[in-house]
This record gives structure tokens, C-alpha cells and sequence, in this order.
């Protein structure tokens, strides 16, 4: 192959916004927001409740729609891509509160989290490689979703996310609700998904610890971005220690 189109291939990040506005009814979510994650990084997105965070990963993954802008994935424009196509695109959506299928065996969950795959011999050896990086998953292959521990399907739902072999991961929020040893865990399995070169954009509550194991962030407030840079930059800058870091 020209080496030269390899290279133009490395010059685009693989996620970039572009003058993203989003409504929901006559309420402006977003407005303009420009932002973009390289390949292999973890990228965070801080803010109060409310200040578009969530937002911005659901149109992302196509959950809704914006009224003006583009996204661009892989230096695909995706902007008017349908939800199934994003997935197989290689993007996962990992939703705030979990949403694991209740009434469905954790195996289940897993299975239903590679639907659009077909080869069922690397969908077999995919659930065994999240059997070992949750060994606690593995042990519970058999039970209902929905008796699962808080923590348990927090990991169940990021190990469903993973069965569709993304290269982007949206993360919302997955340590809400957790008590903080089980978050300590769970932050922990996200820096092991960026050693394997998963890349993740999170949306985090905690800001304090999103800002830790990023390499870069985007502070949002009333759905603009008005604050990015380093993590190491913005977990030492006055606005964002007195807002968000107590």
C-alpha cells in the first residue's frame, strides 16, 4: 500500500466533532461543541448534572440526532449513520445505569452484545477472554442480570459493550451509584482496557479520578464546552478544582 496513504490514515483523529447543536424539543442541549479523541486515548468529559455530557455520547452512537454539526469517526462522516451501523463501524456505547438485560443470564448478555457478529467460533473465545478479565462474570455466567450486584453488572455491562470488538468506547458514568472500593475496581479495569488499545471517551461524575487516568478532558457546563486541555493540566486548574474537585 502507498505509504503515504498510510500516513494520511494516521493524521485524523478517530473521533471528531464538528459545531455540534442538539435539541431536545425547543430546549438547546448542546451548542457547538468541538471536540476529538485520538487512537488509544482516554478522554474525559466533566461537568454538573444536566450539562450535556450524556448528550454528547448518545449522538455519538446515533441515539439521537443532531440538529447541526458533524462527526466524524475514522475519517468517516457518521453524522447520519443509524444506531446498528455505528456499532459495526467498531463504536460501543456503554449507557449510563447499566441497563444489563434483567431477566437474561449474564452468558446471555454477553451473546446479545456480539449480535452483529457471525463468526460464533471468536464469539465463544471473546466470552471466554471477558470471563477472564471478570472473573466475577465468569462465576456468575448462569445467573439473571438483574441479581447481580451493582458492581457486578457494571462490569457485566462493559464486558456486553466489548463483545462487539469497538475500537471506541463510550463509557456514561460507571461508577455512579458504586461504593468506592467497587469504583476503585472498576477504574482499574478501564486503564487495563487502554493498555489493550481500546479507546475510551468517558463521561465520569468523579471527576477527580476520570482527570487521573486521562490523558486529556473537556469541561462542559449548559452544553458548551468551555474549558479543555491535559488532564494533568486541568486536575490542577483553579475553576475545575473549585467546581468539580471540592
Amino acid at each position: 500500500m502507498n505509504t503515504d496513504v498510510l500516513n494520511n490514515q494516521q493524521d485524523f483523529p478517530i473521533l471528531e466533532i464538528k459545531d455540534l447543536y442538539v435539541n431536545y424539543g425547543g430546549i438547546e442541549a448542546l451548542q457547538k461543541i468541538n471536540l476529538f479523541v485520538n487512537n488509544g486515548e482516554v478522554v474525559t468529559l466533566i461537568g454538573a448534572n444536566g450539562a450535556g455530557k450524556t448528550t454528547t455520547l448518545r449522538a455519538i452512537s446515533k441515539i439521537i440526532n443532531p440538529r447541526h454539526g458533524t462527526i466524524m469517526y475514522s475519517g468517516r462522516n457518521i453524522t447520519r449513520r443509524q444506531p446498528h451501523e455505528v456499532v459495526q463501524l467498531g463504536i460501543a456505547h456503554c449507557p449510563e445505569g447499566r441497563r444489563v438485560l434483567a431477566r437474561q443470564t449474564v452468558l446471555d448478555n454477553l451473546l446479545l452484545g456480539a449480535y452483529i457478529r457471525s463468526n460464533q467460533t471468536e464469539v465463544r473465545n471473546d466470552i471466554q477472554y471477558q470471563f477472564e478479565m471478570f472473573p466475577r462474570l465468569a462465576q456468575r455466567r448462569h445467573q439473571l442480570a438483574g441479581t447481580l450486584s451493582g458492581g457486578e453488572q457494571q462490569m457485566l455491562a462493559i464486558a456486553r459493550a466489548l463483545m462487539s470488538k469497538p475500537k471506541l468506547l463510550l463509557l456514561d458514568e460507571p461508577s455512579l451509584g458504586l461504593a468506592p472500593t467497587i469504583v476503585r475496581e472498576i477504574f482499574s479495569i478501564i486503564q487495563n482496557l487502554r493498555a489493550t488499545g481500546v479507546t475510551i471517551l468517558l463521561v465520569e461524575q468523579n471527576a477527580n479520578l476520570a482527570l487521573q487516568i486521562a490523558d486529556r478532558g473537556y469541561v462542559l457546563e449548559a452544553g458548551c464546552i468551555t474549558l479543555s486541555g491535559a488532564a494533568s493540566q486541568l486536575i490542577t486548574d483553579e475553576r475545575v478544582k473549585k467546581a468539580y474537585l471540592g
